[in-house]
């Protein structure tokens, strides 16, 4: 076990992997009696039983009550101590910080949005600060309370570097001695990580990819991304922006050079939510181009409460061609187990898009991935931050070897 002291085989490491196993199974199933954490462990009754003392008198554990309803006496039931530790995330684009604090059991204790949209690019520093102590504030904490902060933002920041890479529509990120000013200031360590990246971490953890080692997440709202799980472990790629693929060349689009000044590429141009308006005036439908998000979100909600009548058909078509098309390149150089579909574009579609775009990669590619619908639909990016950091605080809270 990572972080355990002490040499293999011996009582105390022993005592520390039944620990955090017995720790698992109630983050797992929520409230456990003796017998049953002491069936599921293999653990004796007086093992179970000085596992539980042990960990209650740590604070990890607290009795919450007596099974009713059964044959026999009622047993004592036990749960996490969702006061053993707390963990919180940021979501960050261009408009606004959302955070949030979850404890332990993963729980969402406290919530703060603030919005950035208008501002120079000035004090990110305050605006970081300013969010996490909002949501620390509605958690009835302090920062000192919260063990770990895992920051969301599009882009990714480079190792060699720590610059912020591909997101030049997020002012006053950029700057390369931010994350040491973060530092100064924050009580807790801290770790970025790309947006879409945590989304998928959100998948894995709670949504549709749980139990799944190999699979891609394509996010669609104001830009295309992906997210790339191989072997179980996110790819980040040597300057940590692996997934930007709506810089990827495709079919269909005149090459995009220059592409980091353009902040575009062919499939975005080809499958970005800006294209959507544009294919159902192609279609016969008459709309505007913005608010793109909105907009476009709207076209396919109502493409796909008809999808199988005129224009709204021909729309859907289109559109599931267009994402099938990047998505067939994405198949060919990683052959994933699973496509996750996310972000507010492609959700809006629903099944008649997925079910499209499903047939279209069929044609398209040599294997044939599953395609499903996310299982996060709200907040996925906070969602992520916060399943991030909570592994790490448990890794560290769950450790009783120490």
């Amino acid at each position: 076990m990572a972080g355990t002291q002490g040499t293999p085989g011996t009582p105390r490491v022993l005592r520390a992997m039944n620990d955090r196993a017995a720790l698992d199974l109630l983050l797992e199933h929520g409230t456990l009696s003796r017998t049953r954490i002491g069936k599921l462990t293999g653990l004796s009754k007086p093992t179970a039983s000085q596992l539980l003392a042990r960990l209650e008198a740590a604070g990890l554990v607290r009795a919450t009550g007596t099974t009713e309803g059964r044959p026999g006496p009622s047993a004592q039931l036990y749960a996490l101590n969702p006061d053993a530790g707390h963990a919180a995330g940021l979501d960050v684009n261009q408009h606004r910080i959302r955070a949030a604090v979850a404890d332990i059991t993963g729980t969402v204790t406290g919530e703060y949005e603030l919005r950035t949209g208008g501002r120079t690019g000035d004090g990110v520093v305050r605006q970081v600060t300013d969010a996490l102590d909002g949501a620390v504030a509605a958690a009835g904490l302090t920062r000192a309370d919260v063990r770990r902060l895992v920051i969301g933002t599009p882009g990714a920041f480079d190792p060699a570097t720590g610059r912020l890479r591909y997101a030049s529509h997020l002012p006053g990120w950029h700057s390369p001695t931010l994350l040491e000013e973060l530092a100064a200031v924050l009580p807790m360590p801290f770790e970025y990580e790309n947006d879409v990246n945590l989304v998928a971490i959100a998948e894995r953890a709670v949504g549709a990819a749980r139990g799944h080692e190999d699979f891609v997440l394509l996010w669609n709202e104001e830009g295309l991304g992906a997210a790339l799980v191989l072997g179980g472990r996110l790819h980040r790629g040597f300057t940590g922006g692996a997934g930007e693929v709506g810089f990827l060349p495709v079919p269909g689009t005149p090459l995009v050079r220059q592409v980091t000044k353009a902040n575009s590429g062919g499939f975005q141009e080809l499958a970005g939510v800006q294209s959507v308006p544009r294919l159902a005036r192609a279609a016969g439908i008459d709309t505007p181009d913005h608010p793109y998000v909105p907009v476009a979100s709207g076209l396919l909600a109502r493409a796909a409460e008809t999808p199988d009548e005129g224009p709204h058909a021909e729309l859907l078509d289109r559109y599931a061609e267009r994402l099938a098309t990047g998505l067939a390149s994405l198949t060919a150089v990683l052959d994933p187990e699973l496509i996750v579909l996310s972000g507010d574009v492609l959700v809006a579609g629903g099944e008649p898009l997925r079910a499209r775009v499903q047939a279209e990669l069929a044609d398209l590619a040599a294997s044939r991935p599953r395609l499903v619908l996310t299982a996060v639909p709200r907040e996925p990016v906070l969602r992520g931050a916060l399943e991030s950091a909570l592994a790490t605080t448990r890794d560290e809270v769950f450790d009783t070897s120490r």
